[in-house]
């Protein structure tokens, strides 16, 4: 599966810049629990990757701070029994994540102001309130 990884129209992820690292799976597997190597991690240098713009870059560098070790993302993937398909899903998983980063920020809020139906409402709604608690107050049962 060395193919050119395709994140958006704009930002495609060559081979040559994916790692992948294949080592036994844990949890029940049957037979080939100890012999077949089916757990992927996937691993990117995000830092020093060739393709990215600087604006890239440093959304991506800002928004998956955490998750990244020496400016590398790496992406385990171990819940299938066959390794290509733990391949498919780091890959997907990959994509994902780095879709979701790169996306430039939502535009800022536009404060607005309540209009003048809505504080009258709240206010209603408060006097009610007050009312009833004022009714519990009472003097007592008659």
């Amino acid at each position: 599966m060395p193919d050119d990884l395709a994140v958006t129209r704009s930002l495609v992820i060559p081979a040559a810049e994916l790692r992948e690292r294949f080592s036994r799976s844990s949890g029940p597997g049957g037979q080939g629990v100890n012999t077949a190597d089916s757990r992927v991690e996937l691993s990117w240098d995000v830092a020093g990757s060739a393709v990215l713009t600087p604006t890239q870059r440093s959304r991506l560098l800002e928004h998956l701070a955490g998750r990244l070790v020496d400016g590398a993302l790496t992406i385990a993937a171990s819940e299938h029994r066959t390794q290509l398909a733990n391949r498919r899903a780091a890959r997907e998983r990959l994509t994902t994540l780095v879709r979701d980063a790169a996306a430039p920020p939502p535009p800022p809020r536009r404060a607005t102001r309540p209009t003048r139906g809505s504080q009258r409402r709240r206010l209603d709604t408060k006097k009610q309130r007050g009312e009833v608690k004022r009714g519990r107050r009472g003097g007592g049962w008659d």
